[in-house]
This record gives structure tokens, sequence and C-alpha cells, in this order.
């Protein structure tokens, strides 16, 4: 019986043993499997940083290279407009001028007719005096 009885012990514990090898076996392939997946993990983890400092950098020379061309479109728009500023005070000196120039043209055409009429009626004073003198001795 008791031959038996550690006889059946014997053969639980040598099952309970492959058991126990089974299990830790296939514990240990779940740990590998999941080394494994931590690695890749890890891989991709590295890959997707280092792809979101390549577009960081990207867009931060991307907005760079934006706020040098709006400058230079600021500075440009400002050098337009000073120009466009003194075209337009250029251009009222010349409407001034051109106003000044055609009153005076005015004033001395007004002083041609005036000084035209005036040597008319000299010229017919003179030929009058020249009648009068001539009938006269």
């Amino acid at each position: 019986l008791i031959s038996s009885a550690t006889n059946s012990l014997r053969m639980e514990t040598e099952i309970l043993e492959k058991k126990l090898q089974d299990a830790q076996i296939k514990l240990a392939e779940k740990d590998e499997d999941k080394e494994k997946e931590i690695q890749s993990l890890k891989r991709l983890i590295t890959e997707l940083e280092f792809q979101l400092a390549v577009e960081k950098n990207n867009n931060e020379s991307f907005l760079d290279n934006m706020r040098k061309e709006i400058k230079h479109k600021s500075d440009e728009l400002e050098k337009l407009t000073q120009e466009r500023t003194q075209l337009i005070h250029k251009l009222s000196q010349v409407q001034e001028e051109n106003a000044l120039l055609q009153e005076t043209a005015r004033r001395e055409c007004e002083e041609r007719g005036e000084l035209t009429a005036a040597l008319t009626r000299a010229r017919e004073q003179v030929l009058e005096l020249k009648k009068l003198s001539g009938s006269f001795p």
C-alpha cells in the first residue's frame, strides 16, 4: 500500500514537474515575445520621435522663411507707401506750380491784351495827330 502510494505520489510529482516545466517554458516564451514586442515598440517610438523632430524642424524652417518673407513684404510695402506719399506730395507741388503758371499766363495775356489795346489807341491818336498836323500849316 505504501509502495503503491509512493508510486502514485512519484507519478503525480512527475506529472506536476512536467506541468511546471511546460509552464516555465511557456512563461519564458511569453517573456521572450514580450521582450521582442517591447524592443519593437521602442524602435517604433524612436522612429516616430525622429520623424516628429524632422517635422518640427521643417515647420520651424518654414515658419522662419514665412516670417522673413512677411518682413521683406512689410518692408517693401512701407517703402512703396513712402514712395507713394512722396509722389503725392510732388504731384501736389506740380499742381500748385501749374495753377500758378496758368494764373501767370492768364495775367500776362490780359496785360498783353491791354497793351495791344493801348498801342492801337496810341496809333490811332498818332494817325489823328498826323492828320490834324497835316491840315494845319
